[in-house]
């Protein structure tokens, strides 16, 4: 895909906005992104001016840290050419994470870049209450079956350039 494809198919994801199914009010994560993902943050902006609050997340231990993101605010590099709020942003609880992937399927499964950490972060916080999981991605991304392991738990729904489509 040429980088002006991309931008483009980033650009359309802020016309599917009003289709997610995200509360009013909502924290709302999302991701810096590397290499060649789809670029959330115009979204994450659309979102910002509908009132919710949002986060980036951080490694961290024992899992993923989600810091407030603001305008303005400082941004650090994280490894792997991602950027996160500096260890002095509020941390937060996400209500809604809308995540990075490499490959999705038809049944909500996604395939991750291997390290685990948005599973062990959505394990923790489901102990307290449901977050709803949104992968973000190119609808190229997909594909006919991804691998399944017992910790790994499929995403609610899926927002490409086309639209958003619910799992389950």
């Amino acid at each position: 895909m040429s980088e002006i494809e991309r931008i483009e198919k980033s650009l359309s994801l802020v016309d599917h906005v009003d289709t997610l199914p995200i509360p009013d009010g909502a924290i709302v994560s999302g991701f810096w992104p590397i290499r060649d993902e789809i670029d959330l943050r115009p979204l994450m902006d659309k979102l910002r001016q509908k009132g919710h609050p949002l986060c980036l997340p951080a490694i961290a231990e024992p899992h993923l840290q989600f810091r407030k993101l603001e305008r303005g605010a400082e941004l650090v590099p994280a490894g792997f050419g991602t950027m996160e709020p500096a260890a002095s942003a509020e941390v937060l609880r996400p209500d809604v994470m809308l995540m990075p992937l490499s490959g999705f399927d038809r049944d909500g499964n996604r395939l991750g870049y291997g390290k685990g950490h948005y599973d062990t972060a959505i394990a923790a916080f489901e102990m307290e209450a449901p977050v709803l999981c949104i992968g973000v991605a190119f609808s190229v991304q997909e594909v006919d079956r991804v691998p399944v392991e017992a910790h790994d738990k499929p995403l609610n729904g899926i927002l490409t350039e086309v639209g958003y489509r619910a799992f389950g």
